[in-house]
């Protein structure tokens, strides 16, 4: 039950708010001056404070302070006459959550009460889903201090909780599949299963089967009845990640199960059903993708309900203090080693790399730079050259500069991206014909 303060000077007025609250449900419990308030907010909590503004000698404003004093969450209301609304804007600059001008309606009395207890439900489950959150984020290993991060769980708190479509945009590296998971487990679906498929790495005519299953005698090889993996996220989560390589005709029967649910596995003529949750992630630009007619739009636009930009490791460095400590700790229990730490002229070599390859690459480095060092302390000469060689004298005109630059970039995304031409392309955002003619034109073909 709600406990509520009631303040005023006029004990007519008192009388009516404590008539009127109760029979709302409400314990209340009422004070005729300042002094006598301040002496019961100290003794016992109130989730509500409704005091007048001019009293004697300790006034509502005091009321306020004390009452924001002792618990910062209580919601103060204050009751107040047209010449004193000046006074009240002030104190609700203090603290308060609301204010009323006597007179007053009945009705507007019950409103005010309710909606600031609806506001303090509000906030408490938001605080509760943080705290939740952040508890599986530990399991997750997902860690950062920047600004750009944050925001995205502020976003993420508030679709977690629903079944909308999720799609995750962003470089290569950056941790979406984490993201992915994490919200899965920290979703009403944490219980059942979490079913991830990369549509890039896998042919055609085997992804299809992998996604919706087949039954005995379907094809040359399909000895025994084999669940989709839409099925098996009956209840769950599916991800697809690297949806943007998906092939267009397999895209149409994606659409078809996002729309009702029902899967058809291949060589089977009874439709299966699935509730299951969707999310999809991408470093590709679909919206250019839908122009060239490689990409369906209306399942664009099925998969895009809430949109989540993971950026990319350059924009938020903050984060590589927390990452790359967190790596050597997990590098240094798998491979048995003792390393405990990053040194400063070490740490400060990771912060000036621009790290085409995200994520990804940092862990990379840093299991490399464990596994090859024997001391406790990662130092400048565990890290690998690309990340402490120091740029060359420049050039001595811009267009040589541009294209030392430029063939730098193209090389470290080259290596980052395991000599992989076509994943490199992906990573700077160019085709693979474009960057064939930049390696031709830098002098360096691979």
């Amino acid at each position: 039950m709600h406990k509520i303060l009631v303040v005023d000077d006029e004990k007519d007025i008192t009388r009516v708010l404590d008539f009127l609250l109760s029979g709302e449900g409400y314990s209340v419990t009422t004070a005729l001056n300042g002094e006598e308030a301040i002496e019961k907010l100290r003794k016992a909590d109130y989730d509500v404070v409704v005091t007048d503004l001019k009293m004697g000698k300790v006034d509502g404003m005091a009321v306020l302070e004390e009452a924001k004093r002792l618990d910062p969450d209580t919601a103060v209301i204050l009751m107040t006459a047209y010449a004193s609304i000046d006074s009240a804007v002030e104190a609700m600059k203090k603290g308060a959550s609301d204010y009323i001008v006597k007179p007053f309606l009945n009705e507007e009395i019950r409103l005010t009460v309710k909606r600031m207890l609806e506001q303090m439900h509000l906030k408490a489950e938001n605080i509760a889903l943080k705290r939740e959150l952040s508890q599986h984020r530990g399991c997750k290993n997902i860690v950062f201090a920047s600004d750009s991060m944050q925001r995205v769980f502020e976003l993420l708190e508030g679709v977690i909780p629903t079944k909308s479509n999720i799609l995750l945009t962003g470089e290569s590296g950056t941790g979406k599949g984490l993201i992915a998971e994490t919200i899965h487990c920290n979703s009403p679906r944490r219980d059942n299963a979490f079913i991830s498929i990369n549509c890039s790495a896998i042919p055609e005519t085997l992804l299809e089967s992998e996604l919706f299953g087949y039954r005995k005698g379907a094809f040359t090889g399909a000895v025994s009845d084999k669940k989709g993996l839409v099925l098996m996220a009956d209840g769950g989560t599916l991800f697809l990640d690297e949806i943007g390589d998906m092939p267009p005709a397999l895209q149409a029967k994606v659409l078809k199960v996002i729309e009702t649910g029902e899967i058809t596995p291949l060589g089977d003529t009874r439709p299966r059903y699935s509730d299951m949750r969707l999310i999809t992630a991408t470093n590709q630009d679909l919206a250019r993708k839908i122009k060239e007619g490689s990409f369906r739009e209306d399942l664009y636009y099925r998969i895009n309900v809430i949109e989540i930009v993971v950026p990319p490791l350059r924009q938020r460095k903050e984060d590589i203090p927390l990452l790359a400590e967190a790596f050597v700790r997990k590098f240094a229990a798998q491979n048995n080693k003792k390393t405990k730490d990053v040194s400063g002229e070490a740490m400060q070599a990771l912060m000036d790399y621009p790290w085409p390859g995200n994520v990804r690459e940092l862990a990379n480095v840093i299991e490399r730079a464990v596994v090859l060092t024997a001391g406790e302390t990662l130092d400048l000469k565990s890290m690998p050259p690309k990340i402490t060689v120091q740029p060359d004298e420049a050039p001595g005109t811009l267009k040589e500069l541009v294209n030392e630059h430029e063939k730098k970039i193209i090389l470290m995304a080259y290596e980052s991206s395991n000599r992989n031409k076509e994943a490199t392309a992906r990573v700077l955002g160019i085709d693979l014909a474009t960057l064939y003619r930049k390696m031709k034109k830098l002098g360096h073909t691979p």
